[in-house]
């Protein structure tokens, strides 16, 4: 009998002598844990009691461990797409992108689709949309989509443009924008809703091939420390090619999916040990960088242009009303100050006040002055993504206004209000490090350390704040702070050790470290 329980205490893993902050406020500092089943078994400074012959023992050597990072919004299956298309992030030129298309077009055979994502005028001279000139010229006889970095702009050669039939005559579509040259003519370039007239063009991917690009991407979100990962925006093709890898032991990481509306969710959640399917997951507007965010009074580098709402109050209301009463949380991408207040005004309608349904608004970069006290009126989670901030900075104040910039990326301000803020990086918008996004929050500067002191500095987050926006607030958005997002018995064994202390360690030098070892529900998943 004694033998039998000192067996069932003994761990499969164990990591000693760390630096381990456990966000668990009962014990948030100590220097082992034990793993057994893929739960924590035990937390403390000496566990040698739980460690036998079997157990995998890790000496840390005082090495930093962390909760494992929860990336509360990215786009799993297009980081993995990307993985296996045209890379254009960071390129600073139509020129050299002009080139990579080139020479993608004398790899392939006339007819194949091109593809690419993470183009971004703004980092361009004159920061203008490109047309589809220079592309078509360089894959004449391939439809050519290459995707904005945002994920609301694909930018087309004329060989896609005349295979999805798009031309002078092509109206609108509701919600999206054709952009057009000066005699009416098709550019190129298709915002939110017009992308559909060419995406639907495209052949739909296989099951193995969905099941491969998500695998892609899970094996690289496990490389930076994330253990779990809200993907925002998931058709069932993504759902089913999840379970498929589940059942192949071949997920790495823990997923909480949102289904895209309007495809309709299921009768009632499926809550999983690695899939959780709880939300649906709705877009009111654009996005700032193609000034498709809709805003309550123009851009205002942009007079005659107040951006796009692809939802309004009454459907929001409608599908928030549907999703709620299956039990589901409601999810909703809004940017602009107009497509906030809609949002939050849709919620009120169905949440009337304080409740724990957990309604969120996924990215709330803009918002109007007056809109911030109805996050906490209506217990709504302000899903946000540092490294937004920093990337556009350069350019946010010039769409906006210095009056409405006040209103943007406000960390603080709604962290003062007692509002829940989760961090994400909207990967592949941004890089899917969560090293780069905790540095942002706590700085507001870019890598090299510009601007000197942070843009609006007095939103940034403390340390404390940060490592809580990316571990127990995203597990408290989406209802599983009981499983996860701390370190403490019982708990899923998610961890990341890292190369540096990234609580301690100067600032500037955080972008620098590096996740050595990723373990998630007790297994390692990645060792550097």
């Amino acid at each position: 009998m004694l033998a039998a329980a000192a067996l069932a205490q003994t761990a499969d893993l164990a990591v000693t002598n760390a630096r381990i902050y456990t966000e668990d406020p009962k014990q948030p500092r100590v220097s082992a844990i034990a793993v057994r089943a893929g739960r924590i078994l035990a937390i403390g400074s000496d566990l040698s009691r739980y460690i036998g012959p079997a157990t995998k023992t890790i000496d840390a050597k005082g090495a930093t461990i962390i909760p494992g990072f929860i990336d509360s919004h990215g786009h799993v299956r297009a980081l993995g797409d990307m993985l296996a298309e045209i890379d254009l992030r960071g390129i600073r030129s139509q020129r050299e992108i002009e080139q990579k298309v080139r020479e993608a077009a004398g790899q392939r055979k006339p007819g194949d689709w091109i593809r690419g994502r993470a183009w971004d005028q703004n980092l361009w001279a004159g920061q203008q949309f490109p047309d589809e000139r220079g592309i078509s010229a360089a894959a004449p006889a391939n439809p050519v989509v290459l995707e904005r970095v945002d994920g609301h702009a694909l930018w087309v050669n004329r060989k896609a443009l005349d295979m999805a039939d798009v031309n002078a005559k092509t109206p609108d579509p509701a919600g999206g924008k054709i952009m057009r040259d000066p005699k009416g003519a098709p550019t190129g370039v298709l915002l939110d809703r017009a992308r559909e007239l060419v995406n639907r063009k495209i052949p739909r991917a296989t099951s193995e091939q969905v099941e491969q690009s998500l695998l892609r991407a899970t094996r690289t979100l496990a490389s930076v420390g994330i253990t779990t990962v809200h993907d925002a925006g998931v058709q069932y093709a993504d759902i089913d090619a999840y379970r498929a890898l589940i059942r192949q032991g071949q997920l790495p990481i823990h997923i909480y999916a949102m289904i895209l509306y309007p495809l309709p969710p299921p009768d009632k959640p499926e809550i999983g040990e690695y899939l959780t399917v709880r939300a649906v997951k709705l877009v009111a507007d654009g996005a700032l960088g193609s000034r498709g965010a809709a805003m309550i009074e123009p851009y205002s580098d942009d007079p005659g242009n107040r951006g796009l709402l692809i939802l309004d109050r009454a459907t929001i209301r409608t599908a928030a009303a549907q999703a709620l009463a299956k039990g589901f949380q409601v999810n909703t991408h809004a940017i602009g100050d107009l497509a906030n207040r809609t949002v939050l005004e849709a919620y009120g309608d169905v949440l009337k006040g304080p409740n724990d349904k957990r309604f969120r608004i996924e990215h709330a970069q803009i918002v109007a002055p007056a809109d911030f006290a109805k996050f906490k009126q209506y217990s709504v989670i302000a899903s946000m993504q540092p490294t937004h901030a920093t990337s556009d900075m350069l350019w946010a104040e010039d769409r906006v206004g210095p009056e409405r910039i006040k209103g943007g990326y406000a960390w603080q301000t709604f962290l003062h209000l007692g509002v829940h803020v989760p961090s994400g990086s909207d990967f592949p918008v941004e890089d899917p490090n969560p090293l780069l996004g905790f540095y942002a929050a706590i700085t507001r500067q870019k890598p090299d350390g510009t601007p000197a002191g942070g843009w609006f500095s007095g939103q940034r987050m403390s340390r404390e704040e940060a490592l809580r926006s990316w571990t127990i607030e995203g597990a408290y958005a989406a209802f599983e702070e009981d499983r996860k997002g701390s370190l403490a018995p019982g708990k899923e064994a998610d961890f990341a050790i890292l190369s540096d202390d990234i609580m301690t360690i100067p600032a500037g030098r955080i972008p620098q470290a590096r996740v050595m070892t990723t373990v998630a529900g007790g297994k390692i998943v990645y060792q550097r």
